[in-house]
């Protein structure tokens, strides 16, 4: 995964030439792309001799099942420290599945601003898609059962990509 993550890397530099990375922010989706975006960000220092900032969005009441799954949500905050009006925005998720949290998180980041660019971001892409979204950046894309969830975990500083039964909370 490490060095698909620095691939990445590399084609996100050098995705818009002309401007480089400079008005480019990355914006995590909380909990798995978090992690991913202060690696994302530095492997963009070592590139470029420069990070662009970083921030972090949660979702949970942008989820299009939140009346309905979450009873009691447990909503945490959203970090964008920096405007988003006219910049390249990289978010990024750790797995994609049907898209629904992807579409959660471009709706509110546009509550932040109106960017010039999304793009979207992944560790893995594992099928599925129920909306009609894709990365345009997957370090792995994986066809994986729908009775399989996907998880990443780090050891020893790798990443990982498990294939695990699908929990009752992960189907909700």
């Amino acid at each position: 995964m490490g060095r698909g993550l620095r691939r990445i890397a590399a084609e996100i530099a050098d995705r818009d030439r002309d401007r480089g990375i400079k008005d480019l922010a990355i914006i995590g989706i909380r909990r798995g792309g978090e992690p991913l975006v202060r690696r994302i960000a530095s492997l963009l220092l070592e590139l470029e001799g420069s990070a662009p900032p970083v921030g972090s969005v949660d979702i949970t009441l942008y989820r299009d099942d939140a009346a309905t799954s979450l009873p009691n949500p447990r909503i945490g905050p959203s970090l964008i420290p920096f405007p988003l009006t006219g910049r390249r925005v990289l978010l990024v998720d750790d797995v994609i599945y049907t898209g629904r949290t992807i579409r959660a998180a471009v709706d509110a980041i546009l509550d932040y601003g109106r960017p010039r660019r999304i793009e979207l971001m992944v560790l893995v892409d594992r099928g599925g898609r129920e909306l009609p979204i894709q990365p345009d950046y997957a370090v792995r894309s994986l066809e994986v059962p729908s009775d399989l969830h996907v998880e990443v975990i780090e050891r020893d500083g790798d990443l990982w990509a498990l294939m695990l039964p699908m929990s009752v909370e992960a189907r909700g």
